[in-house]
């Protein structure tokens, strides 16, 4: 492959690389340099090559533009062809030069660095509005609309079944049985608080996947935003929150208010965004947690156990925010 980058050297060795959960990446050690591999793997709701393809270009497209208005990112390099992506045996690969940098998370930044990195999200929704432009794009995610509780109860109910019946049971499942049980009490007090459904379609330009492994630091500076697979039009500050959630969640699931907070105001001046746009968007990924169990399905459905060591903090955290509604609504919108 590498015989269409004559640029890139000749190849020395390939290491692939272990962490994230979707997609595989090498190292690229070459005669003038290192680089980044990315193997394609995820496709989302795209059932052929060729549509793969378009989206990665388009993917490639808004990271090439963002670069060139200052955001951190690592365009693709372009082969010989002009092409960002090569496909081989059906399956897309892009060749990305090599960053050197480290994943940290939100208790490791400062006050102020979590104010920085408000502000460089907010960069990157007004930057792909200029790229993008305002609308169009593809569909919101599936189960855009607010989750429903009797699906909910169904899915507990399933993953209930699973836990229990499994012979022998460790700690994990222990934990998941009675968290499950705690959800659904919780669900059952709260189900009058379901968000109503948009007036309308999703508007905004997102990364869709804003996360400490998705962004890389050198020192104190962030110096590329990565894995821009889920680019697409959602809500967006329902992004915003999201982030929020992942960086500043702490073991015990509560949040770092204090660092939300200055992440928060530096967002909403990035991006221009009012309190009324974050405060619904809390709203919304409140409830959504409410109702997720993605990481349980992934273990007994998919028999995947990979993102196992998130689930203590992230399903206390649907508690603790519950009980703390108020503070987490008052500490994104101050």
């Amino acid at each position: 492959m590498l015989r269409r980058y004559p640029d890139a050297g000749e190849p020395l060795a390939c290491e692939p690389l272990t962490k994230g959960l979707l997609n595989h990446g090498y190292r690229v050690s070459t005669t003038r340099g290192a680089y980044f591999l990315k193997h394609h793997l995820d496709k989302h709701h795209l059932d052929d090559a060729t549509g793969d393809r378009a989206t990665i270009v388009r993917q490639h497209r808004a990271t090439q533009r963002l670069h060139s208005l200052g955001v951190p990112v690592a365009p693709p390099i372009t082969d010989t062809e002009g092409d960002t992506v090569t496909v081989i045996d059906g399956t897309c690969y892009a060749l990305h030069p090599w960053i050197d940098g480290l994943h940290r998370a939100g208790s490791e930044l400062t006050t102020a660095q979590s104010r920085r990195l408000g502000a460089l999200l907010g960069a990157v929704h007004t930057g792909l509005e200029q790229v993008m432009g305002p609308g169009g794009g593809p569909p919101p995610r599936p189960g855009y609309g607010s989750p429903e509780p009797a699906d909910t109860f169904e899915l507990i109910d399933d993953l209930l079944t699973a836990a229990r019946g499994l012979r022998p049971r460790d700690a994990f499942d222990e934990l998941a049985v009675h968290r499950l049980v705690e959800r659904r009490a919780l669900l059952e007090q709260h189900a009058h608080r379901k968000p109503p459904t948009p007036d309308g379609p999703a508007t905004g330009w997102v990364h869709g996947d804003f996360h400490p492994l998705n962004l890389l630091y050198r020192g104190a500076d962030p110096v590329a935003i990565v894995d821009w697979d889920r680019l697409g039009v959602q809500p967006r500050a329902e992004e915003a929150v999201r982030a929020a959630a992942i960086f500043f969640v702490r073991p015990a699931g509560e949040l770092d208010l204090e660092k939300v907070r200055a992440y928060a105001r530096a967002y909403r001046r990035a991006a221009g965004a009012g309190t009324a746009e974050l405060a619904a968007a809390v709203h919304r990924v409140w409830w959504e947690r409410l109702n997720d169990f993605w990481i349980l399905r992934w273990r007994y459905r998919l028999h995947d156990r990979r993102a196992d060591p998130q689930f203590p903090a992230v399903s206390a955290l649907a508690v603790w925010w519950t009980r703390e509604y108020e503070a987490v609504c008052a500490a994104f919108t101050e």
